[in-house]
């Protein structure tokens, strides 16, 4: 029988499995945000079209990053993921960001399960250059119609650099 009482949580960030919500799909221009206050998904704005995703964006449930929302999640998939929905995925990487003098940093996971594509993305390296190029300069230039040079992409780290991430924001979360 189903436990409807157990919460979704992080997952299992030392073997690298973690769970992850979406919140925006590849290719969408609006900012969609978990709303944990109401236990709900909110249309925070819609963004310059040029400024749509690259790449499916989400959380990690029970998480805090420095800037006091949930640590968030890049997606690689081939096509785009349905918001709200949840997935166990493989920690690969993290893009280390800035938005605003706030620390927002950016966990890059792919689905554990990806038996169609052979599980090729393991790390960072097996991501395509392009991928990475197109990641840096969404997050370097998507607020400068409003705000610019507000955010800075710091760099992309391995693994277990997420993973040490992750494990910090989850402390933030038990700490609040």
């Amino acid at each position: 029988m189903a436990d409807f009482n157990k919460i979704l949580d992080a997952g299992d960030v030392d073997g690298g499995i973690i769970n992850v919500v979406v919140e925006i799909p590849t290719g969408s221009n609006h900012k969609i945000e978990w709303n944990r206050h109401l236990a709900c998904f909110e249309l925070d704005r819609v963004e310059p079209i040029a400024f749509a995703k690259p790449c499916n964006y989400g959380f990690i449930p029970q998480t805090l990053d420095e800037d006091g929302d949930e640590l968030d999640a890049l997606i690689i998939t081939e096509q785009p993921l349905t918001t709200g929905i949840f997935l166990k995925a493989k920690v690969i990487g993290v893009m280390k960001f800035v938005d605003d003098g706030e620390v927002d940093d950016k966990v890059i996971v792919v689905p554990a399960d990806d038996r169609n594509n052979g599980n090729a993305y393991n790390s960072l390296e097996d991501l395509p250059k392009q991928l990475i190029k197109q990641l840096q300069f969404h997050f370097s230039h998507y607020k400068d119609l409003k705000k610019p040079g507000s955010t800075v992409v710091e760099g992309f780290f391995d693994a277990d650099v997420a993973k040490e991430v992750i494990k910090e924001s989850q402390k933030r979360w038990t700490e609040q």
